[in-house]
């Protein structure tokens, strides 16, 4: 049964549905386009950091010196090091990408629509008489039985007593249609289907630079209950970039 909603303000009328296997490419664009977007905001973020300055100005004054009051030279070697911040948070997000298409995303029936404790929708609208998905969300139910394990990971062994639990994953908009009730039906879609499944909580995991994604989640209720800096890239990569990730909740 499709979900209906419309923003007011804009008009924009759209439904929520199951995902089907002719939404291949359009989710997987969106997913890519939804995760590459916050390089910029990485890399703006590290540059800003205190520390980040102090090497930039270092390494721009080292560049001026060694090449004979070069300005020129001084900022190529800030420039090189702003070329290495950037980097390093190009490949987090790009790795993360990469894997995730080529793993649940790569077969998204498979992973979620033949588990009943899965889900994946989409949003979808009629744009000049055409069909286009503008956003999508994923459910990933976890039983109790695997609960001690994952928490393990997160909170050094302090393992949650609410029971079963959902993971929510991949929650894009397409840039042109945010701020028009598209997100919060999708999460209410979510939220439903979580409920409907008993799960008792539903948790869900954002990166430091997702700072609008994170006030939304809060004025959803949902509360954060862990943090790293494990972004499974290279060690180094990850220090440079100072990216976290945290982990929000809400009890059902």
């Amino acid at each position: 049964m499709e979900a209906v909603g419309m923003a007011q303000k804009n008009n924009l009328q759209f439904s929520i549905r199951e995902y089907r296997p002719t939404d291949q490419y359009a989710a997987a664009v969106l997913f890519r386009d939804g995760i590459l977007e916050h390089v910029y905001p990485a890399f703006f973020k590290a540059m800003s950091h205190p520390d980040h300055v102090g090497i930039a100005l270092s390494v721009s004054m080292a560049g001026y010196v060694l090449g004979g009051s070069s300005y020129f030279q001084g900022l190529l070697f800030g420039s090189a090091w702003a070329g290495l911040i950037y980097y390093c948070c190009y490949d987090i997000y790009e790795g993360y990408m990469l894997r995730r298409l080529g793993a649940d995303m790569a077969d998204i029936n498979a992973t979620y629509l033949q588990n009943p404790d899965n889900g994946f929708w989409v949003a979808e609208a009629d744009v000049g008489g055409q069909a286009k998905v503008l956003g999508m969300v994923a459910v990933t139910g976890k039983r109790t039985e695997e609960e001690g394990e994952r928490f393990d990971d997160w909170n050094g062994g302090v393992i949650g007593e609410d029971g079963s639990y959902g993971e929510l994953s991949h929650v894009v908009v397409a840039f042109p249609s945010r701020r028009k009730s598209v997100g919060s039906e999708l999460m209410r879609k979510a939220m439903n289907f979580c409920k409907e499944r008993g799960f008792s909580r539903l948790t869900l995991d954002l990166s430091s630079p997702q700072k609008a994604a994170m006030s939304m989640y809060q004025k959803l209720g949902f509360v954060q209950t862990a943090s790293h800096s494990n972004t499974h890239a290279n060690l180094l990569f990850s220090k440079l970039a100072r990216i976290t990730v945290t982990r929000m909740e809400k009890v059902l």
